[in-house]
């Protein structure tokens, strides 16, 4: 009998980044999350067309959502169709729902979608728990990611 081969690297399709998350939030721990869709959703996803701005996770009765994540309607779907801007079921096991559900209610702390991926056929998100940066400390990471292009840019120079 053969013997099922495993794959050394995952078959990941990014769909979307939330380029903002890590400029605004202090990133504490991350989780990946199934995504509930529609037929018309995942045909819009496979064309890569959606957005996390202004997205965020919300734990209500035991379930977490995701509320604001924009995937356009698809362009050859009918009148069925789904709405762009509706809140989505994450499939998550409820003991991680726990977990998470403890460190997000904790004051200051939010659920923020990372990135939106397919992983073997299936949409995933990445879920973070994060903190919101003050000023000063977005102003250390201008610095920081300045110090550090600038060393680049003198060690990609060639000495005499």
């Amino acid at each position: 009998m053969a013997k099922k081969q495993h794959k050394p690297e995952e078959d990941v399709k990014l769909i979307c980044r939330n380029k903002r998350a890590f400029h605004e939030y202090h990133v504490e721990d991350t989780l990946e999350c199934g995504l509930v869709l529609t037929g018309t959703e995942v045909k819009s996803l496979r064309e890569s067309q959606a957005s996390l701005d202004d997205a965020y996770g919300k734990i209500e009765d035991g379930e977490v959502w995701l509320i604001g994540a924009d995937i356009p309607e698809y362009a050859m779907g009918h009148q069925l169709n789904h709405r762009p801007k509706r809140t989505r079921k994450l499939l998550l096991h409820r003991r991680e729902i726990v977990k998470f559900a403890g460190k997000a209610t904790q004051r200051g702390f939010t659920l923020i979608p990372l990135r939106m991926y397919f992983k073997d056929g299936r949409a995933k998100v990445e879920l973070a728990v994060a903190r919101g940066k003050k000023e000063y400390d977005k102003r250390q990471d201008r610095k920081k990611e300045e110090a550090k292009r600038e060393i680049r840019k003198a060690m990609s120079r060639k000495a005499p």
